[in-house]
């Protein structure tokens, strides 16, 4: 049997089992948890194969690199954006993307509104948010959030359907727990506004080396790449 293949399967399988373990802990099983694979800089042989093993919701980070993976792909997965979006690209995506993880701002907002409304179609979408308040990483402010929230409910062309986060790079656990959980509470508050057009039913928050953790704290959504597919070279 095809070692890369072998390979892909345990790792799939190793994921699957620490999914499971980590939901049974909040309540919940591994049906309850939606695995994104993470697909950036990881060639199409790979993909074709983990979208074999019944993966097909997958991650992308860069527009560039998903129109090109997708376009060779084709049909029968579900593409998400969940790197940072520029503006100006997303005429690029619109038509076929499945979920944008990245919104930050009005502006995005608004721009696939405008897109979505041209090609006749609703993109779902999730607000990105900074809890941590690291300077490196997008998102908006927790305290910004509810009125982006507040003003994306207006857009009868996006629908948002929760909330994600990125959390810092550490193995400090209660660092972590706090980060989700503070995500996971600010999920509750946004729903509690009832705004239209807002659902706060994921929260997509959990990479690699943090996914048990974040789903504990309450994710439905954790999007994993290096334990999927091994290290970048």
């Amino acid at each position: 049997m095809n070692k890369e293949l072998d390979y892909l399967r345990g790792n799939l399988e190793n994921i699957m089992d620490r999914i499971d373990k980590a939901a049974q802990k909040s309540g919940r099983s591994h049906k309850d948890i939606k695995l994104i694979a993470v697909t950036k800089t990881v060639d199409i042989d790979r993909i074709r194969k983990i979208i074999e093993e019944g993966i097909i919701d997958l991650g992308e980070n860069r527009v560039q690199e998903y129109a090109e993976k997708s376009d060779i792909i084709g049909e029968g997965c579900n593409w998400h954006l969940i790197g940072h979006l520029q503006t100006n690209k997303v005429k690029y995506i619109v038509d076929k993307i499945s979920m944008i993880h990245s919104v930050d701002r009005l502006e995005l907002a608004s721009e696939i509104n405008k897109r979505a409304l041209k090609i006749d179609r609703t993109v779902d979408i999730l607000i990105q948010v900074n809890i941590s308040g690291e300077e490196s990483k997008f998102g908006i402010s927790p305290e910004s959030a509810f009125d982006l929230a507040k003003q994306a409910s207006l857009f009868n062309n996006i629908k948002v359907k929760g909330l994600m986060t990125i959390a810092p790079f550490t193995d400090n656990i209660k660092t972590l727990r706090d980060v989700f959980r503070k995500l996971r509470n600010l999920s509750i508050d946004i729903e509690k506004e009832n705004y239209d057009n807002i659902s706060m039913d994921i929260l997509s928050m959990g990479m690699s080396n943090d996914f048990e953790v974040a789903i504990e704290e309450g994710s439905n959504m954790v999007r994993i790449g290096t334990a999927l597919f091994g290290k970048r070279c």
